[in-house]
């Protein structure tokens, strides 16, 4: 395998990532709500419950081997789902989350370089062969 040392790394980044991610949605819901599309207003909630468990769930498929991959595969299909708040992003024009300004570009930025840079590292890292805690 080539790189070993880097792909372990950002696996070990991308464990890390997801679990602060997943719990952050439990922490800091303000900041999700409002980016969560008008078609789901009623779930809004729910939607970010399932978002965080599923982050967390996800990052902690990563540390077995055996069930690497296929963690890799769900954070993929999970940022996939993620498009649709991305693009709501984009509608929503220029707008504050707490202190963070978003407007149109940066919007741009986080669905067309963002989402692909992180489905990347999910299928580059998901490969690696991280020995943690004896899995």
């Amino acid at each position: 395998m080539k790189y070993p040392l880097l792909r372990n790394i950002l696996l070990f980044i991308l464990i890390i990532f997801y679990l602060f991610a997943g719990a952050n949605h439990f922490i800091n819901p303000s900041f999700y709500l409002p980016i969560i599309p008008p078609y789901f207003f009623d779930w809004a909630n729910e939607v970010n419950i399932l978002s965080g468990v599923a982050e967390i769930l996800l990052a902690l498929l990563l540390i077995p081997k055996s069930t690497r991959s296929k963690a890799g595969v769900g954070i993929i299909i999970m940022l996939l789902a993620f498009i649709p708040s991305h693009i709501y992003f984009i509608q929503k024009g220029e707008f504050m989350i707490g202190s963070v300004l978003f407007n149109p570009l940066k919007s741009s930025i986080r669905l067309f370089i963002g989402q692909p840079l992180l489905i990347l590292w999910a299928y580059w890292a998901s490969k690696s062969q991280l020995k943690i805690i004896g899995f």
